[in-house]
């Protein structure tokens, strides 16, 4: 891709003079004829670099510009024109987090080595920064924890078809940890030094998913100034993680049924065929057999996607893997933290144990988290913990369903309330009321989530004490 550079400059000739050696050494020119202008294009897309007069004629300063750049984006470099005297404030400009400037008159030569510097020292951060990335994940399973059976089975199947292309559909509950599995495949791989994109469905406005996955072309629709890659193109010659793909709507499916037949699609608003090279993953907590026979998921989609299926136990159903779990997470938190890492009492433990963790290893993370911060000892003890009931391991029915005479039907419907009670209270309360990031975490449409509060006739006063949904209200 071409280095994108946004030239501030309220002269129009030596804004026309920029834009036509910059484009010349082959950059991708926006202008902007004043600050404000300047800070709509820098909300409306990221750029590789600013070159902002400093002295701008009305509106925002280039300081403000320089400030706003580094807000939206931190990698953005900024290279400042400034006048003659004015040296002392382009200092502070560099101590604010500019690149460099460039006093008037400049000439041609000074800008091309000014901005190809500037350019080449974004580069490189941004591939440090990808390659920082790339080892946490890791090339191996370190960062997916468990010696537990199920456990055991998941890591086989992803050595067997890491190797492989073939696509892979991971199926569990939310919060088991589809994504490290999914990266795991790719990072034990051929593909392992190319891109790794993650796309959740489920978290896409449906209006825009089809963007999102393909791309779009200039003018295809209001708001599409330019043609922008879509996740797909992004992700060639790597692996695309398709999250929540049973969320998905009907002609997305055919789209990428296409894509995972002839490897090719259009952009939206376009006709010219991308062709691209990607191993697809793809993950959902829902039952897809009962989605087809519903006829909200194509049969064809399916079985393309499921070649290999992978199953994530629930942290429910491998409880022997706590211990490991809880160790891992409290060291995370401390180095985080730069604080001494805490233990957990025996008392604390067996707690932990006792709980049927509807959230599983997320919910885990986020408990021992709170506990680790709100804790006063040097030890975490059960009442640090932030968690439901006692007694709401699975298996464990409260003797009043046993009373005599009573249907089956009736007690059934009776916990399975009780179960969705809970459980979206609890994603509600760890969410601290926000509707639509509770939908995202628990792998539901933020309509049926709603619907669902509605029907259980939960309460807000129930799971934020003051009564907010952090600006998102349902």
């Amino acid at each position: 891709m071409k280095p994108r550079i946004l030239v501030v400059e309220d002269e129009h000739a030596i804004r026309l003079a920029l834009s036509g050696l910059l484009k010349r050494e082959g950059y991708e020119v926006a202008l902007a004829e004043d600050g404000e202008k300047a800070l709509e294009a820098l909300e409306a897309q990221v750029f590789d670099l600013v070159l902002t007069d400093l002295a701008l004629g009305r509106g925002a300063d280039g300081m403000a510009v320089l400030e706003r750049a580094k807000e939206l984006c931190p990698e953005t470099s900024v290279v400042m024109i400034t006048a003659h005297g004015s040296e002392k404030i382009a200092v502070e400009a560099m101590k604010a987090g500019a690149e460099d400037y460039i006093p008037k008159p400049f000439d041609n030569d000074e800008i091309r080595v000014v901005v190809k510097r500037a350019l080449d020292r974004h580069r490189l951060e941004r591939e440090h920064r990808l390659l920082l990335e790339r080892v946490q994940r890791e090339t191996g399973f370190e960062n997916i924890i468990g010696t537990s059976a199920g456990m055991r089975s998941v890591y086989e199947t992803i050595q067997k078809v890491a190797e492989t292309d073939l696509t892979v559909l991971i199926r569990g509950e939310s919060g088991t940890g589809k994504e490290l599995v999914a990266q795991a495949i790719h990072n034990t791989s051929a593909r392992k030094n190319r891109p790794f994109i993650a796309v959740n469905c489920a978290a896409i406005n449906r209006e825009l998913v089809e963007s999102e996955l393909f791309g779009h072309e200039k003018s295809a629709f209001t708001g599409a100034d330019k043609r922008r890659e879509g996740r797909f193109e992004l992700a060639d010659g790597g692996t695309i993680f398709l999250d929540e793909i049973g969320d998905m709507a009907a002609d997305t499916q055919a789209k990428v049924l296409r894509v995972l037949q002839e490897r090719k699609f259009e952009r939206v608003g376009g006709d010219e065929a991308v062709e691209v090279d990607v191993r697809v993953v793809a993950a959902t907590h829902r039952n897809l057999e009962e989605e087809v026979k519903e006829g909200r998921f194509r049969e064809d989609l399916y079985y393309r996607l499921k070649v290999v299926q992978i199953d994530l136990p629930p942290l429910r159903e491998r409880r022997e893997d706590l211990p490991a779990l809880c160790e891992r997470f409290l060291t995370q938190v401390a180095e985080r933290l730069s604080r001494e890492r805490k233990a957990l009492s025996p008392s604390a433990m067996s707690r932990l144990m006792q709980h049927s963790w509807p959230g599983n290893v997320r919910e885990l993370a986020n408990v021992l988290e709170q506990a680790a911060v709100l804790s006063s000892g040097s030890e975490i003890e059960e009442a640090d913990l932030q968690l439901g009931p006692a007694g709401s391991a699975p298996g464990v029915v409260d003797e009043a369903a046993f009373v005599p005479g009573v249907p089956f039907s009736d007690v059934k419907k009776q916990m399975v309330e009780r179960f969705e009670r809970d459980f979206l209270l609890n994603a509600l309360r760890r969410n601290e009321g926000n509707v639509s990031q509770t939908a995202r975490e628990i792998g539901m449409v933020r309509q049926s989530l709603q619907q669902k509060i509605r029907e259980l006739d939960l309460r807000s006063e129930q799971w934020s004490a003051d009564d907010s949904t952090k600006g998102d209200p349902s």
